[in-house]
Parts: structure tokens; sequence; C-alpha cells
């Protein structure tokens, strides 16, 4: 059988808008609802392959229902700009791909997809699917029309499964809505008949003209027939408005909606992706190794073509111009205005390229400096970085790639195989002018670019462990993990599973009758999460055994096995620092993350212990910024009584809890000092009063006091925050203090909860983005006086507010007082910055 695929585009488009958090362009154009349909549609075009293939939409004219009855869909709301703006998106996105669009003025999305269906019963081997997320559509279901509904997953359904569902074939639908009606078209029906006495009268009587052929029947009760006598005239109504006509006029023949399949090789396809910024469907689709610039049509000649095989002494005849290299197998691609040259060859024996006073561009400048550094090389100043400039330009939260950011920008793409350094000179005067334009050029070239280098070098160095110790440490875990799924079982008295949700559900609701702490559906699951164990801990000690057993296994996977296979022959771990990874600018360990071991657990304390430094007559030193985001909010709100309590050197926290609870700062206990340290740093983050009354074990009532409190001893941190959400929202970006912009197009959605964590993010992001700016400009200080004074240390790793460096003993003294002099001063603020530095033999020390 052939197939044609029907797609219900308003449902399709509306239901991604919804599913899929706020994206934008760089110009500000909103591609979630395009996104997220595009998702939908390859998924089902990759697994039917449909020979045939249409997109159904409304268009605003009035359709034929509308003029005979002033009340069809007059109850709907007006869909939100932000949809409303994406449909001639995704109608572009469909043209370039091959698939055509139908609207037909006067009649709805719906008639066109039952007129469409109708092919399959005048077309021999033909089987139509309509996608859609409305169940309307399930009234045309019948041997040769299947629907595939959307919803958490697609569904698909035939006669069999609706009858099943409903009780009678897909026809009594159309019925069954006539005397029900429907709320969200506005379709009257019957007052006071439901969904449920509707699907009864239907399965008995099979159409409303037998409903009321039968109105004497029995079965009908008294009040219903009243009813259905009552409001015969509406139900007529509702019936013609309720159904799907199937002869609507087709500007289209089934032979124009043959469908060749997803258009890989196409640079309309591709274009239109890198228009509306799509680059997970280039990277998922593979268009950045299929598509050509300009045309689809395969080159004639490799990429390298293009390019001049040159010896070392070609490339170092140069002239002192802009100059672009990207590595390629065995060498070099460097690319001038006017020459493209392929050197094979060693980087040696073109070391003076390096030693050129002109920054070179690159990508990924980390990359070089890793490549340099076993010919002993080293630029002589840091090359202009592409994907550190793009990254500055729209911190978007996933690494950028060579083919996207030249896609972007470009408008283009490399061909497979393509050496990329012509690209760079074009991509660098892009950036350069929009970083300009927005402010942002100092955060790459005084804080990015000069602190590739220092990445490079810590991670060459690396972090030494003491693997035998980390072994024996991982061992005791494997022992407790052991003992403690040994306890569980016996306090369960059955063997079973740990790590199955549903058994441990089973043993612990059922079996020990632990009472459920949540509402749950009959027949679902038990949820074992950890919120659901808290809860219940009290009732029984295998609750506390299980919560030991997860925190035991999980800290012996993730961290301490994790560990021990990172760990390379050298008996050093070497974390990949990624500079361009994050949206707010903080740098993200990976291959092993040491950024994400816990602090406040003792495993996580005593994990420190196996890191150390590589010899007897080396230490560690540690430092760690002080409260750095309060003292920037402090800064940024220009409040006189925070910013006077820093300059005093006073325990903000006891005070805050002092002035709170109207004692004197001797008398501020413990637990008060915790109570107002979280309510100090929850108001960063936007915490919310049911947020807070969670972390802190108190009534909302009371953690709203609390709030409210805060803001009165502190008022010029509300007016911050509340003018920091308005400038995002008018914006569409927040900025450190640095300028480096942070893009929420989650301030636009129209979704309440969406929106709130867009304006947390906007209260959040520009005093975390600075701490991540001031720790990055501090590193490369650090870095720097180290080397100028000739000092025998060096940074290893960065924890968020944390650096820290391995020396000599004999050096450690000069060392801490660079590591607290750099950090310290690496920003003048209105208040001072502070670091507390303690020296170990080990991390844990």
């Amino acid at each position: 059988m052939k197939k044609i695929l029907i797609v219900d585009g308003n449902s399709i488009l509306n239901r991604a808008f919804y599913g899929v958090p706020p994206l934008t362009t760089k110009e500000g154009l909103h591609t979630n609802a395009v996104f997220g349909m595009l998702n939908i549609l390859l998924s089902h075009m990759e697994s039917m392959r449909p020979d045939y293939m249409a997109v159904t939409f409304d268009l605003p004219a009035p359709t034929f229902r509308h003029k005979a009855y002033d009340g069809y869909k007059a109850t709907r709301h007006p869909a939100p700009d932000e949809l409303r703006e994406q449909f001639p998106y995704i109608k572009e996105c469909l043209d370039a791909m091959g698939v055509r669009t139908v609207e037909v003025e006067g009649y709805e999305a719906d008639d066109l997809q039952g007129t469409l269906a109708m092919l399959a019963h005048t077309s021999p081997d033909l089987h139509a699917y309509i996608l859609t997320g409305d169940r309307d559509l399930l009234q045309l279901i019948d041997d040769d029309i299947s629907v595939l509904l959307v919803g958490k997953e697609t569904v698909l359904y035939d006669t069999a499964r609706f009858t099943e569902e409903y009780g009678f074939p897909p026809a009594g639908l159309v019925e069954a809505k006539a005397l029900m009606g429907d709320s969200s078209d506005n379709i009257p029906g019957v007052a006071g008949v439901g969904v449920k006495t509707a699907h009864k009268l239907i399965a008995e009587f099979g159409t409303l003209k037998g409903v009321y052929e039968g109105i004497d029947s029995p079965s009908i009760s008294k009040g219903v027939r009243e009813k259905l006598l009552r409001d015969r005239e509406a139900a007529e109504l509702s019936h013609w408005l309720a159904r799907i006509c199937t002869e609507a006029p087709l500007p289209c023949s089934l032979d124009e909606l043959a469908f060749e399949g997803i258009p890989c090789d196409s640079d309309a396809f591709y274009g239109v992706c890198i228009k509306y910024g799509l680059q997970k469907l280039i990277a998922r689709l593979g268009l950045h190794a299929a598509c050509r610039t300009g045309t689809a049509a395969p080159r004639e000649m490799p990429a390298e073509s293009d390019y001049t095989k040159a010896t070392a002494a070609a490339v170092l005849a140069l002239p002192d111009v802009p100059i672009a290299l990207s590595t390629v197998e065995g060498g070099f691609a460097v690319a001038t205005a006017d020459a493209r040259l392929l050197y094979r060859g060693s980087a040696a024996d073109i070391a003076p390229l390096f030693a050129r006073t002109g920054p070179l561009t690159v990508f990924d400048s980390k990359r070089l400096y890793h490549a340099l550094r076993a010919d002993g090389l080293r630029p002589a100043v840091p090359p202009y970085d592409v994907m550190l400039a793009a990254y500055v330009d729209d911190p978007n939260g996933h690494q950028p790639t060579a083919e996207g950011v030249i896609g972007a920008y470009l408008m283009t793409t490399p061909a497979e195989g393509e050496p990329i350094a012509h690209h760079l000179l074009a991509l660098r005067e892009v950036l350069d002018r929009r970083l300009s334009e927005a402010g942002s050029a100092a955060v790459l070239h005084e804080i990015e670019l000069p602190l590739a280098p220092v990445l490079a070098d810590m991670e060459a160095i690396g972090f030494a462990v003491d693997r035998e110790g980390l072994a024996e440490f991982d061992d005791a875990l494997a022992r407790a993990v052991e003992a403690d799924a040994a306890a569980i079982i016996e306090m369960a008295g059955e063997p079973f599973n740990i790590n199955s949700t549903k058994q441990l559900g089973e043993i612990l609701f059922d079996r020990l009758g632990i009472p459920y702490p949540k509402r749950r559906k009959a027949g679902a699951a038990y949820s074992t999460d950890a919120e659901i164990l808290e809860a219940v801990r009290y009732h029984h000690p295998i609750v506390d055994a299980v919560l030991e057993y997860r925190q035991l296994a999980k800290f012996r996977s993730t961290y301490t096995q994790g560990l021990l296979r990172a760990a390379t022959a050298d008996g050093r771990v070497h974390s990949d620092f990624r500079q361009a990874l994050t949206a707010t600018g903080r740098l993200s360990s990976t291959e092993p993350n040491l950024q994400n071991i816990p602090v406040r657990t003792e495993l996580g304390r005593q994990f420190r212990r196996y890191f150390k430094a590589s010899g007897e007559g080396r230490v560690l030193i540690d430092a760690d910024y002080s409260q750095i985001e309060l003292r920037l909010l402090a800064h940024a709100s220009g409040d006189e009584t925070m910013i006077a309590a820093y300059r005093e050197g006073a325990d903000i926290h006891t005070r805050t809890a002092a002035r709170a609870f109207g004692i004197p700062e001797e008398g501020v206990t413990p637990e008060l000092r915790k109570r107002a340290k979280a309510v100090s740093f929850g108001i960063v983050y936007g915490i919310s009063s049911f947020s807070l009354s969670g972390d802190l074990g108190i009534s909302v009532k009371e953690a709203d006091a609390y709030i409210a409190d805060y803001f009165a001893q502190f008022p010029c941190v509300k007016t911050y925050l509340d003018g920091v959400i308005a400038a995002a929202k008018a914006d569409g970006y927040t900025t450190t203090l640095f300028g480096r912009r942070r893009y929420i197009p989650e301030l636009t959605s129209p979704q309440y909860m969406v929106r709130k964590m867009g304006e947390r993010k906007a209260m959040n992001s520009p005093l975390q983005g600075t701490a991540a700016d001031i720790i990055k400009r501090a590193m490369v200080a650090v870095d720097r006086r180290l080397r100028e004074e000739g000092v025998d240390a060096h940074l290893i790793l960065q924890v968020h507010d944390e650096l820290i460096l391995e020396a000599s003993r004999e050096d450690a003294a000069r060392a801490e007082a660079i590591l607290r002099e750099e950090m310290e001063g690496a920003a003048c603020l209105a208040v001072p910055l502070t670091v507390d530095v303690t020296v170990g033999a080990t991390w844990l020390e």
C-alpha cells in the first residue's frame, strides 16, 4: 500500500509551541514552534516514509460555518503573537522540504484533511494517515483512513481501537458531539447532556436521528428526554457544525503531493534551517555534510583542491596580513584574503608564523595550544578564536561547532572534508562587528581569548590523584553498598531488585504498608523518588537504608569508579574545561567533571582526600571567593545598608538575622543564621515563598514574612531586581558588569511558569555571569603574574568561585600572595572582594 501523510498544521504547530521552551534567533525571531513541529514531522516521515504528503492550515477568512452561525468558535482567545509569528516560518520550511501546504478560503484545515483523506477511497492501494492533536479528526477513521493522535505519545487509531475505546464506530463521534456539544468550538449541543450520556445514547441508538426516533425508549430517562426535546434544533445545528466536510475544493491533485523523502542534500532546506537557527536539525539530518554552497550539485573537484600545496617556506613567506589557520590531517590549512595554502608538515617548521604579533584567526584556540605544545610552541599573542567570539555573541547553552557557526553567520556551509580556514576570516569580520555593536568585544578580548591558553595548560598538567587510596575507598564503598542491599532485602522479607522503581514501590507501600504520601491514579505505579522517600522515612527503617544505598551506589559509579577510569598512567586526571558551553559564562568541567563533587556531604569531603599535590616537595593552595554573588548584589543594587555591612567586615547573614528577629548580633544562633543565609541566597535566585518554606521546614506564611523582612532591610535590592526583570523583558537579554549578554526568550512565553522561570534567570544572570567573568579575569591575572615572576606554581583547577594552585613548598608563600592579590583585585566594586585561602597536601586539607 502507498501512504499519504496528511498533517493538521494548526494543531501540530500549536502543540509544538506550548511543548517546546522558547527559542529565538539572533535577530529575535521566535522559533520554538517551528523547531518542535519539524521534529514531530521528521520523526513520522522517517518511520512512515510516505509516498505523498500535505500539511493543511486555516486561513483568517470566515468559513462557511462562521457565515451560518455567528457563535461558531466565538469564545476562542486569539493565538499569542509569538505563535502567529511562526506560521509563515513553518510554511517556508515545508516548502524548502518539498512538502505541499494546502489552504482554501472558506474551509477549515479539518475540512481539507477530510477531503484529502477521501483520496484513499478513490485511489487504489492508498492508505491515508492524518497526523493531528485534535480528536475531532477521529470521525474520519475507516478501513482506508487512520489517525495518528499526537499527545504525550502518538497513538495510532484505526476502527478497532476507536470502537474499543468509545463503544461505537468512528462515525458516531459526530453524532455524540451533536448531543454533548464542544465548548472549545462553541458548539452548543443539548444543554445538560455530557460526555457520558452522549456516548451511552450513541452506543445504543447509533445516530442523532436514531436517538430522536427512540425518544420514548425506557432507556432514556425523563430528564434527558426533556432536554433532548427542548434543544432538538440546537442538536441538529451542532451535528452540522461538527461534521467535517469531505468535499472541499482542493487546489492540487494527488500527483502534486508526491513526496521524494527528507531532502538532506537540499540547499533550500539547509538555508531555512540556518535562517531560523535550527542547528540541532542540521546536525540530526547531517545537512552540514551533504550540502554545497549555492547549489545542491556535488563539486567536480575535491574540496582541498581549492588550496595550493605549500612548503614551510611558502607559508612563512606570506605577507604580514590577517591569517587564518585550521588543522588538517598532518598539518594546517592557511588562508589570507588572497591565498589558500595547504601545508603538510610539522608545526616546528613554521614556528615563526606563531611568533607574529598580529593574531592568527582560528576555530577553538585551546585545541591549537594543545597541538603546538608537543613542539614546545605557543603563539606570541592569543589567536582570535571564532568559536569563542560566536559564544560571546550568542551563549545558547551548547558548544558551537565550526559548521554551525559558519552556517549561522555566513549562510553557507563547508563541503565535506573542506578546510575551513578561508571561512574564518569572514567570520571574524562579521563577529567583530556584532560584538562591537553589542558592547561585548571586551568580554572576548580581555577575558575569553587570554583565558584559553590558561585552560590548555591546566588540562595538560592535570590534578594528581592517589590511585591506591582511591581504589581502597572504592572497595569500601562497594562493601557498604552490598551491606545496605542485604539489610534492605532482610527488612523487606523477600528478595527483589532494589533498583527497580516498580518492585521497590510494591515492597514499601504494599507489602510493608508504608502510607503513600501522594494521590495516585488507580493502577498507576508508585514513585520512589527522593521526595517521596524523604516524606516517609520515619515510617520504617528500610527507607533510610534505601536512601543510603542509593547515595553510596551513585557516588561510587559517578565519582570513585569514574575517577579511576579517568586517571592516566602519570597518576593524574586531565579534565576538559569547556569554555564555550554555559549560558551564564561559567566554565564547565567534563571527562571527568571535577566541579560537581558534593561539598556538603561527608562522602564528598572524604573524596577530596584522594586529590593531592604531585610530590613531597609540593602543596596545594585553595582560594575561594567569599559570598561573591551577594557582594555583587550589594554593588549592583547600591543598597547602602548592605554595602556598609560588607565594608565593615560584618557577617552579612548574622546581621540580617539580628535585624529580622530583633535581637543583638551576639544572640544569633546557628539556626537563625542558616535561615537568614537561605533567604539571602534564595533572593538572588528568585526563590518563591513556597520553595523557601520547603528548604527551611517552615510555613509559607513564615517564608513570606522572611522575604518581606529581607526587602525591608535592603530596599534597594527589590528595586534593582525588579529593574533587571523589566530591562530584560524590554531588551530580550541581561548584561554582566563587563558586557557579557545572556538572551532570555522565556520572558516572552505565553506560559506563566515559563515566564516565571525566565524572570528568575533574569534576576540571577547578571550576578552569576559577572561572578564568572571575575574569576576568569583572576585566572588570567594569576597565570600572568606567576609566569612574570618565575614562581614555581600553576593553576590546576577551577570550581565555580574557587581556584586551586599546585606550588613548590619554597614558592608557596609567594604563590599564595599572588593568588589572593589577583583574585581580590579582579574587579573594582563598591564592596571589597575577599577570598579565603588555605594550604595543604590534599584537596581535603
